[in-house]
């Protein structure tokens, strides 16, 4: 060992026989990183695409082969779109579409725009008890629904508002989280831009439907087509508050026809999907609205 090599090791403390210190890669890191994430994601998505690919493949097959289980339908090679004619011939699955697109329509033009004026209250306005009355308000989330079915007949039962659209529309109107996310979106928001409009002489409402709405477009179209979904979806609700065969949405249909088809599997599958085929329709042609409304509102908050 040289004279210079020995006085470099006193002064950096490391012996001059010890390997180089191994550098991370942080390319190769990431690629390994999306490898794992891909490989996942990919379980995940067999996971789930089995049960849909079996109910379709179900939905496809006679009522009788059906009804013989798994192997007689994977070793059906003759599929029929007997169940879905049945369906749509019977007229029913019609008046459930319909029942189903008014209420879930009426229900987000409402949410949206209760939900965007209360959280534009919460996130802009000075009062008293207002820091109390958001964690009130968060506190809802806490409770389940089914608790407040009864409490929901009964005021629907004294309002006279049973077996109408009403009944469905307006105990799902007051949407906590639809709260919570606009509120996140509209703190995000720059002051200095109603600052100016009111220096213009514009006042709150001015404000809010003026500037706040066109700015929160990405949070509106997210918080719409999740409100629909689950107005779509909500079973106990509609099967509490109408007994009217004419105003059922598609969940309440679909557990009438489980319960009269019994045995009739392939139906049931068939309706099954007919009902879920527009969600996933919404989903395909939205569904960068919702990653980004949900996620821009999550990161500015």
């Amino acid at each position: 060992m040289t004279t210079a090599t020995q006085s470099n090791s006193r002064r950096t403390g490391i012996s001059a026989a010890a390997p180089a210190a191994r550098t991370t890669n942080p390319q190769q890191s990431s690629r390994t990183f999306n490898i794992v994430a891909a490989v996942i994601l990919g379980l995940f998505a067999i996971l789930w695409l089995i049960p849909s690919l079996w109910a379709i493949k179900t939905s496809f097959s006679d009522n009788a082969t059906a009804a013989l289980g798994a192997s007689a339908i994977l070793k059906d090679t003759s599929p029929t779109l007997h169940s879905y004619a049945t369906l749509l011939q019977s007229g029913d699955i019609w008046n459930w579409y319909v029942a189903s697109a008014i209420t879930s329509i009426v229900t987000v033009v409402l949410t949206v725009l209760f939900a965007s004026m209360a959280a534009y209250a919460l996130s802009r306005m000075k009062f008293r008890a207002r820091g109390l009355v958001f964690i009130l308000m968060l506190g809802g989330i806490m409770i389940p629904g089914a608790v407040l079915i009864v409490p929901i007949y009964q005021v629907l039962g004294a309002a006279n508002l049973l077996n109408t659209y009403w009944a469905v529309i307006f105990p799902q109107v007051p949407a906590v989280i639809a709260v919570f996310v606009f509120k996140q979106f509209f703190d995000a928001l720059p002051v200095e831009i109603e600052e100016a409009a009111r220096i213009d002489g514009a006042g709150y409402w001015r404000i809010y439907r003026s500037i706040i709405l066109p700015l929160s477009q990405p949070v509106i179209a997210a918080m719409s087509i999740l409100t629909f979904v689950t107005v779509w979806n909500n079973l106990i609700l509609p099967l509490f508050v109408l007994s009217n065969p004419k105003l059922m949405t598609i969940p309440v249909g679909l557990a009438t026809v489980q319960g009269s088809y019994g045995q009739r599997v392939a139906d049931i599958q068939a309706s099954a999907i007919l009902g879920a085929l527009p969600l996933v329709i919404l989903y395909l042609f939205f569904q960068r609205r919702i990653i980004e409304g949900v996620a821009g509102s999550a990161v500015k908050g």
